[in-house]
């Protein structure tokens, strides 16, 4: 297994909980997280798939602006962009 795919499993339960749980918490001043929980899922699920994973990054990247975080959210928010960024990172270094 490549390093994103064994990083996106590794935390797969807390990126699932967290991109829900920002969706709950941000979604009303925050709506990109909508379309950022769902690019997570299918990301999840072309990396389960062993599907190339470049373009769900970009589509990531351009939702969330390069995961600028906002200044009015919470740390779940904070936690949640900088697993999806490492896990880019991750997946350019392949």
């Amino acid at each position: 297994m490549n390093p994103v795919k064994t990083y996106l499993a590794d935390h797969a339960d807390r990126l699932d909980f967290y991109t829900q749980a920002i969706t709950n918490a941000h979604g009303a001043h925050h709506p990109e997280v909508f379309a950022v929980r769902d690019q997570y899922i299918q990301l999840r699920a072309d990396s389960a798939n062993d599907r190339q994973l470049a373009d769900n990054f970009a589509q990531l990247r351009a939702t969330t602006h390069d995961y600028a975080i906002p200044n009015d959210v919470c740390p779940v928010f904070k936690a949640t962009y900088h697993m999806l960024a490492k896990a880019d990172a991750l997946n350019a270094q392949a």
